[in-house]
């Protein structure tokens, strides 16, 4: 089992999740993030408003996935979320020991769906 975070830019979320879709990936965690990486200080628009500074608006998606999705889970993230640039994103990716489902009290690789 692997927890899996990835930190792309705002407008990339739907282009990631219908890759995500098409290889059978449905569960994942959204949250609004602020950041910083190599782009520090460059200037982006988001919704036609101008962000200056070193931290930019970026989305955290956090998905976990049995070990056999895993690689289909990365290309599908890199594919929705690639433009070529610096600010792409990061994939970051955790061994992790244990699952529950919290309604049933299923463990393991069942408990992740």
């Amino acid at each position: 089992m692997k927890y899996v975070i990835a930190v792309i830019r705002p407008h990339k979320l739907e282009d990631v999740k219908e890759e995500l879709d098409k290889v059978g990936v449905h569960l994942m965690t959204v949250v609004d993030a602020l950041g910083c990486g190599r782009q520090k200080g460059v200037t982006e628009v988001y919704r036609g408003v101008k962000e200056v500074g070193n931290l930019l608006r970026k989305v955290k998606i956090e998905i976990a996935v049995n070990d056999e999705y895993l690689d289909k889970t990365i290309e599908a993230i890199t594919t929705g979320a690639r433009e070529g640039e610096i600010g792409d994103g990061k994939i970051f990716i955790f061994d992790m020991t244990e699952c529950v489902r919290i309604r049933t009290g299923e463990t393991g690789a069942v408990a992740i769906g």
